[in-house]
């Protein structure tokens, strides 16, 4: 028998969240409680082709479950995917409400009204991965962050640890995940979306150069998952409630710019056209040369489908989405 209890997804109206939604639309499930922020960008998009059955701004959603400590009641599951994702966000103190305090609320109300909490810490937590990106590593303290976003991350996972609640909970550390309704980000978009309009109007790409005697131009090296198989997992560990704790969620292999860039060319028949710049002095000194999700902790609990193939992630996303300006759910 179907459970008439909702689902809450917080950023909803966003890139991953959106596209959870449509999961779950896809599951038949549509009773489902959107929130997030709506300002003056375009993510609303994201929402219209979409089945839900409410919508809460976030700040009043934070406001109910202060005075209302029964308002996730007749709620399931909560997927906390809703938080300021920009790396370059300088506003530590905006960064510390949104993504730590507010992480905080949601899940103390969740767990006492014993609703399964999944939320989105990120890779960003690993800063240069020079203390390893194992999601398996009880010492997540080692782990320094480059940027403020992952610090503020970095912060709740801690505090989830410490408190002892991380087991009954389960935060996703995602990689660079890609693909439909992401194109509201803005700058902070994949490449995959900027590429496809880059190349559309001057016929090549351009690149950042390395500035690391390990990595030739073109060949700094990222994990690359799409959107789909990011919300599939998602789903899954969100479903699976015996499963607690922290879990890369990627493709679980490395692949260069340059492969990407490859795979961007072949989806759209032309032939590859790449420059390389200079980066920002301001990326210098915080920029990832290296990201691979080990899964193996995912694999462990029984999540055996494949990921889909860079390329042919990459032919989907710009022929059946960039190419005919659609949204997911269309």
């Amino acid at each position: 028998m179907k459970s008439n209890k909702y689902i809450l997804v917080t950023g909803g109206a966003g890139f991953i969240g959106s596209a959870l939604i449509d999961a779950l639309n896809q599951k038949g499930e549509n009773n489902i409680v959107v929130c997030d922020l709506l300002e003056n960008d375009e993510k609303w998009k994201n929402l219209v082709a979409l089945k839900f059955n409410d919508y809460i701004e976030s700040d009043d959603l934070l406001s109910e479950i202060e005075c209302n400590n029964s308002f996730l009641r007749n709620c399931k599951a909560v997927y906390h995917l809703g938080a300021c994702s920009s790396t370059t966000e300088k506003d530590a103190r905006y960064l510390i409400k949104n993504n730590f305090e507010y992480t905080k609320k949601l899940s103390k109300a969740a767990l006492t009204n014993d609703v399964r909490f999944v939320y989105a810490s990120s890779a960003a937590t690993y800063g240069d991965g020079s203390h390893g990106m194992d999601d398996k590593d009880a010492n997540i303290q080692s782990f320094k962050p480059l940027n403020m976003y992952g610090y503020s991350k970095h912060l709740f996972d801690l505090y989830a640890q410490k408190t002892g609640i991380l087991d009954q909970i389960v935060g996703i550390k995602y990689f660079n995940v890609f693909g439909p309704n992401e194109n509201h980000k803005g700058d902070m978009r994949s490449l995959v979306s900027k590429a496809y309009y880059e190349i559309k109007e001057t016929q090549k790409l351009r690149l950042f150069k390395s500035y690391h005697f390990d990595y030739a131009d073109g060949e700094q090296m990222r994990d690359f998952l799409y959107v789909k198989d990011a919300v599939d997992i998602t789903l899954f560990l969100g479903e699976h409630k015996e499963c607690g704790g922290i879990y890369n969620v990627g493709s679980g292999e490395a692949n260069t710019w340059l492969s990407l860039a490859s795979a961007i060319f072949k989806a759209m028949g032309l032939q590859k056209n790449v420059d390389f710049i200079d980066m920002p002095e301001f990326l210098k000194d915080r920029y990832q040369y290296y990201t691979c999700a080990d899964i193996s902790k995912l694999r462990n609990i029984g999540y055996e489908k494949k990921m889909t193939r860079l390329e042919d992630a990459v032919a989907d996303y710009i022929q059946n989405y960039l190419a005919k300006n659609k949204f997911l759910g269309e």
